[in-house]
C-alpha cells in the first residue's frame, strides 16, 4: 500500500504554474522548467454521435470506404477539427440535442518530458465555464431526506432547469503501443459506439443487466467504451462480448489501451489521476483507487461529512458553489468524519457523494502526482507517469527510444458522454521525432 500525503497546491507547484524553473529534484515534475520545453498545440473537437459504427456506414459519405480499407482520420479531415466541432455543435449533423453555449473546439497545450524513469506532462487549456468544475455526484437535504442534487448539461433535469450543472471537469489520455489495431489512424473511435450511454442504440439497464458477461459478472447497467477486438461479430455489437478466456488472452498480449483520467473533483484534491484500460469494457486497473462512494445505498444517507473542527462547517450550501476558498470534496482522514446523522441537519445542507483517499494500491494508484490549477478561465495541469510501472498487465510499458500513440480528451463545461472534446491520435516519441516529442531531462 502507498500512502501520499501532500499539500494540494505546493509553493513550488504554484511556481511550476508560473513557468517557473524549480528545483532539481528528481523524479519530480515541480523541478521542470516548461518553458524550455516544446509545446504541441492540439485542435480537440466536439465529436456529438460520432462512432465505430458510424465511420463504417454510408452515413459516413465519401469516406466510409478508406475508413474499411483502414485509412487514418486525418488523410481526409487534417486541420478540419474546428470547422468540424462547430458544425456538430451546432445540431446540423450527429448531434439531435445540442447544449446551447457549447463551444465546438478546445485549444490543448501539450507538453511532455521525460527521464530514465518517468514520463512527464504539462497540459494547458481555456474552459467554457466561468469557475472551476470541482462539483460532482453532490446530495442536498430536503428536511427529511438526502437526494441527488446537479448533474450534466446534457440530463433533461438540468437542460429544464430543475437541477443546476454541477459535474467535473477532466483530462483523459489514451495509449497504445502498437498492439491495438488501427488506434493509431482512428484513435478513440475504435472505442466509442452506437451502444454506449447517450449514443443512438443505447440499450436499456434491464438488457444489460441481465447480460451473463456485463451484468452479471462486471456488474453494469449501461454500456462504455470497449474495443471492436472484444466482440465476436465485425459490427462490435454490445452484446456480442468474447469469452473471458479469449479476453484475457488478448489483455495478456497487450490489447488493450491505457487510460488515465485526471478529474477535477474525484482526484486533484488528492493529488492524483486515476489509471484504467479499455478493452471489453472501460475499467479501471486492479487495486483500490483514490475515490469511492460516500453515499450508503441502503439508507440513502452519506457515510462522511466534512469535520467542523478542520474546515469550520459540516456541509456545505448552494452558495457556496464555485467557492474556491472552501473543499469540494470530502477526504478520508485529511477533512472529514463520519456521518452523524443527529448533527442538526438543516434544509438545503449539502455534501458531497463521493468520498476521497490518499492511500491506493496496486496498479489503480500508479499516477501518483498529478495537479491542475483553474485560474483566469483556464486548466493547467502537470502530472508523472512512470515508463515502466511494474504492471504489464494492466499498463503500456514505456521505454526511452520509443514510440506510442496517444489521443487526448477534455471534458469541460460540466458534461459527460459524447458531449466532450476528442482529437485525432498523434504519435508520441520518448526522446525522439513524433508528433510529441518527450524532451529528454538531463
Amino acid at each position: 500500500m502507498r500512502t501520499i500525503k501532500r499539500a494540494v497546491i505546493s509553493t513550488a507547484f504554484l511556481a511550476l504554474m508560473a513557468g517557473l524553473p524549480g528545483a532539481a529534484l528528481a523524479a519530480d515534475p515541480a523541478a521542470i522548467d516548461w518553458s524550455k520545453i516544446r509545446t504541441k498545440t492540439v485542435t480537440l473537437f466536439y465529436p456529438g454521435q460520432s462512432t465505430y459504427q458510424w465511420l463504417r456506414s454510408r452515413d459516413h459519405k465519401r469516406a466510409y470506404k478508406k475508413v474499411l480499407k483502414g485509412d487514418s482520420c486525418v488523410s481526409c479531415h487534417e486541420e478540419e477539427e474546428a470547422d468540424m466541432g462547430n458544425l456538430i455543435v451546432a445540431g446540423k449533423r450527429l448531434e439531435p440535442a445540442p447544449i446551447p453555449g457549447k463551444n465546438g473546439s478546445i485549444e490543448l497545450a501539450v507538453q511532455a518530458a521525460h527521464d530514465d524513469d518517468y514520463l512527464y506532462w504539462r497540459f494547458r487549456w481555456k474552459s467554457n465555464m466561468d469557475r472551476e468544475g470541482r462539483m460532482h455526484d453532490y446530495m442536498m437535504f430536503d428536511g427529511k431526506t438526502w437526494t441527488f442534487y446537479g448533474s450534466h448539461r446534457a440530463k433533461d433535469a438540468v437542460r429544464e432547469g430543475r437541477q443546476p450543472p454541477l459535474y467535473e471537469d477532466r483530462l483523459a489520455i489514451m495509449v497504445d503501443d502498437g498492439s491495438v489495431p488501427l488506434f493509431a489512424q482512428q484513435g478513440c473511435w475504435l472505442s466509442c459506439h452506437d451502444s454506449m450511454r447517450d449514443m443512438p442504440n443505447a440499450p436499456a439497464a434491464a438488457a444489460v443487466k441481465g447480460h451473463a458477461y456485463l451484468g452479471k459478472t462486471l456488474n453494469k447497467k449501461d454500456i462504455r467504451k470497449f474495443l471492436p477486438s472484444s466482440r465476436t461479430d465485425g459490427n462490435a455489437g454490445w452484446d456480442t462480448v468474447k469469452m473471458p478466456g479469449e479476453i484475457a488472452k488478448i489483455k495478456a498480449a497487450g490489447g488493450f489501451l491505457d487510460l488515465m483520467q485526471w478529474r477535477v473533483h474525484r482526484s486533484n484534491p488528492v493529488g492524483m489521476a486515476d489509471d484504467g484500460y479499455v478493452l471489453q469494457y472501460r475499467l479501471f486497473d486492479a487495486g483500490k483507487k483514490m475515490f469511492s462512494w460516500n453515499v450508503d445505498k441502503k439508507t440513502m444517507t452519506p457515510k462522511y461529512m466534512f469535520d467542523p473542527a478542520k474546515v469550520g462547517f459540516k456541509a456545505l450550501r448552494e452558495g457556496d458553489i464555485g467557492d474556491a476558498g472552501k473543499p469540494m470534496a470530502v477526504i478520508r482522514g485529511i477533512n472529514a468524519v463520519a456521518y452523524d446523522p443527529d448533527a442538526g441537519w438543516k434544509e438545503g445542507d449539502i455534501l458531497p457523494g463521493r468520498l476521497l483517499s490518499t492511500r491506493t494500491e496496486g496498479s489503480a494508484g500508479d499516477n501518483d502526482w498529478a495537479k491542475g490549477v483553474w485560474k483566469d478561465g483556464a486548466y493547467t495541469l502537470v502530472f508523472r507517469r512512470k515508463l515502466d510501472t511494474g504492471h504489464p498487465e494492466d499498463d503500456k510499458v514505456l521505454k526511452v527510444g520509443g514510440v506510442y500513440t496517444v489521443g487526448f480528451a477534455v471534458h469541460d463545461d460540466n458534461v459527460t458522454t459524447r458531449f466532450h472534446h476528442v482529437g485525432f491520435p498523434l504519435s508520441l516519441g520518448i526522446g525522439v521525432k513524433a508528433d510529441i516529442q518527450a524532451t529528454t531531462l538531463k
